[in-house]
């Protein structure tokens, strides 16, 4: 089978490629490239990790991904979704576990795309993406509370409450200078789309916020910027501010700082301890990924390949990281914002970084005068914007009390413990659920009061009928068949119509067996009504064969009336 790569390119050449196109892709790619830099630089701090990390996953992995995925829209980088698992790996691991982490996440994406798997995530509830996203969002916005008001918390957090507890204790210690610049970032963020939409927020709200930092400087209040707090050394031993104005190089993650600051050096345990993480990596960069392309498809009136997207979120982020860049994926603003500036390819997405490879190269110097307040500005506003906070208000109001409980579920096992424990108890309860809802629809009733419009059988009283409706599994079988079980020494022959069964699993199989061979012994015949093709095939490979004296097989209820007639009748003829 061919590699499902090159989708979106084909999608866009098939449907008409020329010179206006490739305009509109530039102008989105650019609008999109100056609206990634910033966040790039910010999310990497977030989890730990120096802000060029940020810019070189984008400049790596963005491309890589654009080439060879399944969207023509999505344009992917560093995300706030993956902080919450991103950080604590960084302080378990250091930047070397974070990237080999990292490589090891495209390899599981790219043997989900290989396998087929694109299609699995349409089946993740959309309570359970609800509640962990707008767990995550709440968590993002609490990490950015130290930055934003350049507060020092007296010791490391061990979980989301343990930090609630030092942040409301360093709070009197508060730096004016920094909540001055994160207050002014986050007013400008919330107000200037209402003012103007053709210049990005993100630009102007930091550009204002660097501004105000640098004039309070000047009179003396401080403020943490990104040059004071990161720097990088050159080959001649020389440290300076911020982040390198030069491209990254190849380097092995084993070869980088562990959690000691030493090389991480590779071996089993190493693996064996990341094995989790880089699964939890893989899993929500799927979904992540191909709900934005399903976004996407829906904005544009287009289709993704879901297969060839994972594989490209897979080559991606297993090639980033040889070159520092952390784990990408589609991230939806970003993609939104380049469906509505234009984009029409591909292009869109690289070009976007290559506005994100003239930053580093020629405008490095000028983020080290970015206030880390106004950063943690930034990621407040894009923690907001993340957790649909319309959305689960909604879903809270009007969504019935099963699925309220599933996104309360997973919210607050977010929050206060990690994604992976959400999503996966989210899908555990999810499932039980449905379970309980699909076996309260499964019942079995006397046959007259299934359809009173059905003219009456006229049958004796040594024969009753029943009518099972809904799907006989394994959630919902002994219940169903418990029915059958309850009635008087004087039946000898039940008619059980199966003609709105439409699924029946080993479970079930079991149950009915179980059944035939209760009434075998009881001297009672069986005849099953309107079983469809596929369901009889079930019946007979699982040993309910036709038997002229305890089963039989039909079509319709007429016919099943007459069958059990005669069956009456020969068993009173042998009594006689």
């Amino acid at each position: 089978m061919p590699l499902p790569l090159f989708s979106g390119w084909r999608h866009a050449f098939g449907a008409g490629y020329g010179a206006r196109r490739i305009r509109e892709d530039l102008l989105a790619g650019l609008t999109v490239g100056v609206i990634a830099i910033p966040l790039g630089m910010a999310l990497a701090i977030a989890i730990g990790v120096a802000p060029q990390h940020g810019l070189y996953t984008i400049l790596l992995a963005a491309p890589l991904i654009a080439l060879t995925g399944g969207s023509r829209f999505n344009v992917s980088g560093p995300t706030a979704a993956f902080v919450v698992i991103l950080l604590p790996i960084t302080q378990q691991h250091g930047l070397g576990g974070l990237l080999l982490c990292t490589a090891m996440a495209g390899v599981m994406l790219m043997v989900l795309g290989l396998l087929g798997a694109g299609r699995l995530v349409s089946f993740v509830p959309y309570p359970v993406t609800l509640g962990f996203t707008a767990g995550i969002a709440v968590v993002i916005a609490t990490l950015q509370i130290e930055d934003g008001l350049g507060l020092t918390l007296a010791g490391e957090p061990r979980h989301y409450l343990d930090r609630l507890v030092l942040l409301a204790r360093a709070l009197p210690d508060l730096n004016a200078g920094d909540a001055l610049v994160a207050a002014l970032t986050l007013t400008i963020l919330i107000l200037w789309p209402r003012w103007s939409r053709r210049v990005p927020g993100h630009l102007v709200a930091l550009a204002i916020g660097a501004l105000l930092g640098a004039l309070l400087e000047s009179y003396g209040w401080a403020v943490d910027t990104l040059g004071e707090r990161f720097s990088y050394r050159l080959e001649d031993g020389t440290v300076l501010p911020g982040i390198p104005p030069f491209l990254p190089s190849f380097e092995w993650p084993w070869n980088l700082p562990g959690p000691d600051g030493t090389p991480l050096l590779l071996s089993f345990e190493t693996i064996h301890d990341l094995l989790g993480p880089a699964f939890a990596i893989a899993m929500l960069g799927a979904i992540e990924s191909l709900l934005c392309a399903v976004v996407a498809d829906g904005m544009a009136g287009t289709q993704h390949d879901p297969n060839a997207e994972l594989i490209g979120q897979g080559l991606g982020n297993l090639v980033a990281p040889l070159f520092g860049g952390i784990p990408a994926t589609a991230a939806l603003a970003r993609t939104a914002t380049n469906v509505r500036a234009g984009a029409y390819s591909p292009l869109a997405a690289i070009t976007h970084a290559a506005v994100v490879l003239i930053a580093i190269l020629w405008l490095a110097p000028l983020f080290s005068y970015l206030p880390m307040s106004a950063l943690a500005a930034l990621l407040v506003m894009v923690a907001w914007n993340m957790s649909e906070a319309r959305h689960v208000v909604r879903t809270l109001r009007v969504a019935p009390r099963n699925d309220v409980a599933v996104l309360l579920t997973c919210f607050a096992l977010t929050v206060l413990f990690d994604m992976v424990l959400a999503v996966a108890v989210g899908l555990l309860l999810a499932a039980a659920l449905f379970i309980k809802r699909m076996s309260d629809v499964t019942g079995t009733a006397p046959l007259d009061t299934q359809s009173p419009r059905r003219p009456p059988l006229d049958l004796p009283a040594s024969v009753v009928a029943f009518a099972i409706k809904g799907p006989l599994f394994f959630g919902a079988a002994e219940k169903a068949l418990g029915v059958l079980r309850r009635f008087g020494p004087e039946v000898r022959v039940v008619i059980l119509d199966i003609s709105n069964v439409p699924v029946l699993d080993m479970s079930g199989l079991a149950s009915l067996e179980r059944l035939h061979d209760d009434y075998r012994r009881q001297g009672i015949r069986l005849v099953l009504v309107g079983s469809s093709a596929r369901i009889r095939l079930k019946l007979r490979r699982a040993g309910l064969h036709l038997h002229e004296g305890s089963l039989a097989y039909v079509r319709t209820l007429q016919q099943a009336r007459e069958k059990a007639l005669r069956l009456v009748t020969d068993t009173i003829d042998r009594a006689a």
